[in-house]
């Protein structure tokens, strides 16, 4: 949409999911080595294996070497290096010839018979995402008989949720509804967003337990400073 002389559409909200090529050849592999290391963490907690609810430590990526999870790895990375390479245009003096995309944490998460992640943000990173690895297919996942089209699926909330929450609403401002969006969860599929993009899990109920993969990440240039040099003017 092409804005009239004058108008400003300020501070986007980007959101970016990409499909994993290789995921049905990965994902059982990865469901498998998953299911190993919650058992043996649990053991180690004194907790119950088989809760409806289970994160892992976040040191996935030095506790496992398998190639395939190092491709899926590459495949974060890459993909994030575009997505903020993308929108940052215009805000960036230039592309700079090298970025550093630090992963400083990455994990999985466990969830069934109506576990959820109340809503929340990511801190000390810019860019956060999800890589769903197992869930159960749409056709059935939907027909869940309380939680429905709903169940299992990652809502995100925009800047005016709180606001519009307060009732701060009329035909003036229709143009911020819906104040959410719900990303479904399928096999393959990344989601990369802000870290400071507020959202939650609902909740999950299936025959497969909804197995996914969180990250937190910063970015950084190899060479010289991170700081533009420049202010925004309207």
């Amino acid at each position: 949409m092409s804005l009239a002389p004058g108008l400003h559409a300020l501070w986007p909200v980007p959101l970016a999911v990409h499909r994993f090529d290789a995921a049905q050849e990965i994902d059982p592999l990865l469901a498998r080595v998953f299911g190993t290391l919650r058992a043996t963490q649990a053991h180690a907690r004194g907790e119950n294996g088989d809760a409806a609810f289970f994160a892992s430590d976040d040191d996935l990526l030095t506790r496992i070497r398998l190639p395939e999870f190092q491709s899926l790895v590459r495949f974060i990375v890459d993909r994030l290096r575009d997505t903020v390479v993308q929108v940052n245009r215009g805000a960036w003096p230039a592309v700079p010839p090298d970025l550093a995309i630090a992963i400083d944490g990455l994990w999985f998460q466990a969830s069934n018979r109506g576990a959820f992640h109340d809503v929340h943000t990511h801190g000390n990173c810019s860019w956060s995402g999800v890589y769903c690895v197992q869930v159960d297919a749409e056709a059935q996942r939907i027909t869940h008989p309380t939680y429905g089209a709903a169940n299992g699926v990652t809502r995100f909330y925009g800047p005016p949720f709180a606001a519009l929450g307060g009732a701060h609403v009329d035909l003036g401002n229709a143009y911020l509804q819906p104040p959410q969006v719900d990303v479904a969860p399928v096999p393959g599929q990344l989601v990369l967003f802000p870290s400071w993009l507020a959202h939650q899990a609902l909740p999950y109920a299936g025959t497969a337990d909804r197995l996914i993969v969180s990250f937190n990440a910063r970015v950084h240039a190899t060479r010289g400073t991170d700081r533009l040099h420049r202010h925004a003017a309207v």
